[in-house]
């Protein structure tokens, strides 16, 4: 790639409509810094298989494997990805290239009827196939019926208009992204329902051996999201990183500094909550990842495992 000709960029994504909308929004930017792009719609195994929770049939690598392989087979030379949906571990020869800026990584409650989770009657019916989701709730409402409820944004939202749910809980980041911001009724605090690692980032994958690519990518990265996201993630791949662990990790940099909170529940609901929290001047990714791995070790001396 020289400075003389204008690279060609063909983005893999997912079809659903809240990726078509964060692979749309790169190619925009990608376009700003003088780039052809086009976009390489596929469907991914996570998005065919509706019928089964995802920690049952293979966990997060389920929505990114097709859009690897592309990269790979150089169909597609990046893929954007939220975040909360990519393995803790890249496969060898892949790399995040980037971490763009973040969007709201709270959880909404969405319901037709009730304002707020407290509202909700005895016994109620929740939707979620969240294990994260599900431990949260159960701590603040142990009397709630939780539901599995998987699909798109679009396919959730018509369960719950359908009556088959009370209320959902969904990521509002997704939300706000596709204009949907009037169907949120509340947004749980970070002290109510701790965000999933990455929830509310985008990233963006590409082969290790594209250096062009990498270079090309850094105007969009966010230092300040990057830091955080791997903070996060860096919990997550300490305690295993599978869509299987009921696990919550949320930072935040404020003054310099790098804060740290993650949780760690019984999805039986046998067992209590465990929460850890640490801070670190906010320097790197390395230091964030250090970070990281403090806070899984002082839940795992705490009983989480």
């Amino acid at each position: 790639m020289t400075e003389t000709t204008q690279p060609s960029i063909v983005i893999a994504t997912r079809e659903s409509r809240l990726a078509l909308w964060q692979a749309e929004h790169v190619k925009s930017l990608l376009e700003g810094l003088g780039c052809t792009v086009k976009l390489l719609g596929m469907t991914t195994q996570g998005d065919q298989i509706l019928d089964r929770s995802l920690s049952k049939v293979g966990g997060k690598g389920l929505f990114v494997k097709e859009l690897e392989v592309a990269l790979q087979e150089g169909h597609a030379d990046i893929a954007v990805h939220s975040l909360k949906d990519v393995p803790m571990d890249m496969p060898e020869g892949f790399e995040l290239a980037c971490v763009m800026e973040r969007e709201d990584p709270r959880d909404a409650w969405v319901s037709p009827q009730y304002a707020r989770l407290e509202d909700l009657p005895h016994g109620a019916v929740v939707g979620t196939s969240s294990l994260r989701r599900t431990v949260l709730l159960r701590a603040l409402r142990p009397d709630l019926k939780i539901e599995p409820l998987r699909g798109n944004l679009d396919t959730r939202l018509r369960k719950l208009d359908e009556g088959m749910y009370a209320g959902i809980v969904l990521a509002a980041a997704g939300l706000k992204r596709l204009g949907l911001s009037e169907r949120i009724r509340h947004i749980f605090e970070t002290s109510e329902m701790l965000p999933a690692a990455g929830q509310g980032a985008l990233g963006i994958e590409i082969c290790s051996n594209r250096p062009d690519l990498r270079a090309l990518l850094a105007p969009l990265a966010d230092s300040v999201s990057w830091q955080r996201v791997a903070a996060e993630r860096a919990v997550s791949r300490a305690m295993g990183g599978s869509c299987s662990m009921p696990l919550a990790a949320h930072a935040t940099i404020e003054g310099g500094v790098l804060k740290l909170q993650a949780a760690w529940g019984d999805p039986d609901g046998a067992a209590t909550l465990v929460t850890a929290a640490e801070d670190v001047t906010a320097q790197d990714l390395a230091g964030a990842e250090a970070l990281g791995l403090r806070v899984a070790q002082a839940l795992q001396r705490d009983g989480a495992h």
